[in-house]
């Protein structure tokens, strides 16, 4: 293969192979032509100063061939045996390819456990800086032989999403068996249509349908590749839906996108976004850019692409919410709400804000942040209420506990991210404890305290965000609704005026 001409600066990019585009997903025979194609376009695209990471599933297809077993078993010793025995013969098939053009490759094997403590964290971070200064490939997968549900990312979409947010890549490119997001499976709807451009991954899920499942050997979907869009976007990444038929295709989606900052890549020309409208974020081209650019049209490969956040999230604000497993929730009241969606805000929660906590969890976890549900049918009457907490929540002056935050029955629930779990009043119900005393006593907690929730907290609550708490359980319920003045003296000390910090509101009020 000829080299191609370089557009623009090199970039970061992470790119993700399903199974299905790895191994046949009936004879589970590994599909060489494909593979050949990934690893000649990865190879290319580093020989242009681009550093690439690969995540690759197949690993359970691959044990599948290896043991001659027809389909994939339903417990998960036998998975995790399979895994075992495939991702060896996985990693000696890439390594092949790769030896074949002279490319140095890694293997990283990750779960979320690996990176929920925030030095693994940064050890696998500074792994994959080195390794890509190195112009090494790193292939990733999940290591399945060890996951369990409570660690486990739940598919590579998202461990590809958390793997490109690690990184701060600028494209991760979702490379699957369709060439990108449509309104219905266009397997089996001749009228599917394919969408260009997306700016509104709340948006697009009402237009969408996101139902059909992966192959028999995947775990995931257009579902999954949504969630991966959300987390990689939030992080300032450039998502890309593509088909692994057309690999190549990458080189023509850069040239595409091709800016002086990749973080803020859009169409060259105003395209129909997910919500029907010009996309927002569509810039004409700057006159330096304009001038350097080739007179002739550039094509537009097929392709969905999910437009990355021009406020994206902070390192440590993404790693809080999309790594961490969180042991417990604190309720917000709506000012807080409200003041936290504010970019301005610093992701950090005032005792004053709080109204409860739900569970028992130690200082340094991860928590939901989670607020009331409103009623159906309830009036708007909490709206001017609401507006004058925020104004004092923002002043930190609220010395009273105010009255339970609301979210419109009606609001943007279903945008939700779906990696994060919103609490069902079943769920909620159990790790509620009955309420004692609701008067605060000026003594420090001690480790036999129960954790606080009044009795007419009503238990419908949705999860709007995550964060890392700076006291315990107990503490937060002693100091919730006060002044952060008042913490020395209800706690004994104070490590911090905040509760709660570095959260990363998802749902805003509606």
């Amino acid at each position: 293969m000829a080299a191609r001409t370089r557009y623009g600066p090199p970039c970061t990019i992470v790119i993700k192979l399903g199974t299905s585009s790895i191994v046949h997903e009936t004879t589970h025979q590994p599909l060489l032509s494909t593979l050949s194609s990934v690893v000649e376009t990865v190879v290319h695209l580093r020989s242009q100063g681009h550093k690439v990471v690969l995540v690759s599933s197949g690993a359970i297809g691959v044990g599948l061939k290896r043991m001659e077993i027809a389909n994939k078993p339903k417990n998960l010793s036998g998975k995790q045996a399979l895994a075992a025995i495939g991702q060896g013969r996985l990693i000696a098939l890439w390594d092949n390819l790769f030896g074949q053009l002279g490319q140095p490759i890694a293997q990283v094997l990750l779960t979320r456990g690996d990176i929920s403590d925030r030095t693994r964290y940064l050890n696998a971070v500074n792994t994959f800086k080195e390794l890509l200064s190195m112009g090494v490939i790193p292939i990733v997968n999940e290591n399945d032989t060890v996951s369990v549900s409570e660690i486990k990312f739940g598919d590579n979409d998202t461990l590809s999403a958390i793997t490109s947010s690690m990184i701060h890549a600028d494209y991760l490119f979702l490379l699957t068996d369709v060439d990108g997001l449509y309104t219905s499976n266009p397997r089996k709807d001749p009228s599917a249509k394919q969408i260009e451009v997306v700016d509104s991954i709340s948006a697009i899920r009402a237009e969408v349908s996101t139902t059909t499942l992966g192959s028999s050997l995947g775990t995931g979907g257009m579902e999954t590749k949504l969630i991966a869009a959300e987390i990689a976007t939030a992080a300032g990444v450039t998502t890309i839906i593509l088909s692994s038929k057309r690999p190549e295709n990458i080189f023509g989606v850069i040239q595409y996108y091709n800016r002086t900052s990749p973080k803020t890549s859009v169409p060259t020309t105003p395209r129909e976004s997910s919500s029907g409208r010009t996309s927002p974020t569509s810039r004409p081209e700057s006159t330096n850019a304009s001038r350097s650019a080739s007179p002739s049209p550039i094509v537009r490969p097929p392709h969905t692409v999910f437009i990355a956040s021009l406020t994206p999230m902070r390192d440590l604000k993404s790693w809080t919410t999309h790594t961490l497993f969180p042991s417990g929730s604190v309720i917000i009241d709506a000012g807080a709400h409200h003041v936290l969606s504010r970019r301005e805000s610093g992701g950090r929660l005032l005792a004053a804000g709080v109204v409860g906590v739900i569970g028992a969890f130690a200082s340094g976890q991860a928590v939901r942040i989670v607020i009331r549900r409103q009623p159906e049918g309830s009036t708007s009457s909490e709206d001017i209420e609401t507006a004058v907490k925020v104004a004092a929540y923002a002043d930190g002056e609220a010395t009273t506990r105010p009255t339970t935050p609301t979210l419109g029955a009606a609001s943007s629930l279903s945008s939700s991210v779906t990696s994060l779990e919103p609490l069902s009043r079943s769920t909620s119900s159990t790790a509620l404890a009955e309420s004692v005393s609701t008067t605060k006593t000026l003594q420090s907690p001690s480790e036999d305290d129960v954790v606080l929730v009044e009795r007419d907290v009503d238990l419908d609550v949705i999860e709007v965000g995550r964060g890392l708490a700076n006291y315990n359980s107990a503490q937060i319920s002693r100091v919730k609704g006060l002044n952060s003045s008042y913490l020395p003296q209800m706690l004994g000390y104070a490590d911090s005026e905040y509760v709660v910090e570095n959260i990363s509101i998802r749902i805003p009020p509606s």
